[in-house]
């Protein structure tokens, strides 16, 4: 999974320069679409969030968001099915997500069938 980390709205650093376009991330699913590696993916609404924490006495606590203490949020997400560790590191560099913020990859855990 390529986690795509963008700059918070809410953080009180300065984000970097520049911001990818929504043409260069339609030119990125065209690819990841027509390489045939993509699964799924979409991105999400950086203005709202919301957290849930349970507590060791099971008092439920939500908190509202997102919050100013952090740098970045996940602003999106591809599902990828690609051979390898270093393919899936090509598709996270060529996202445009990577030029502002990172993109974080991360192998989908599948329990043992044995």
């Amino acid at each position: 999974m390529l986690l795509i980390n963008t700059w918070s709205p809410e953080s009180t650093e300065e984000p970097p320069a520049g911001e990818p376009t929504v043409e260069e991330f339609m030119a990125y699913e065209k690819a990841v679409t027509d390489a045939g590696v993509k699964l799924d993916g979409n991105g999400l609404d950086l203005a709202t969030a919301t957290t849930v924490h349970v507590r060791g006495d099971g008092e439920r606590v939500v908190t509202d968001g997102p919050f100013a203490e952090t740098r970045e949020m996940v602003g999106g997400y591809y599902l990828i099915d690609v051979p390898d560790l270093d393919a899936a590191l090509d598709w996270a560099a060529r996202c445009p997500g990577s030029r502002y913020g990172t993109v974080e990859v991360r192998t989908v855990w599948e329990p043992d069938a044995s």
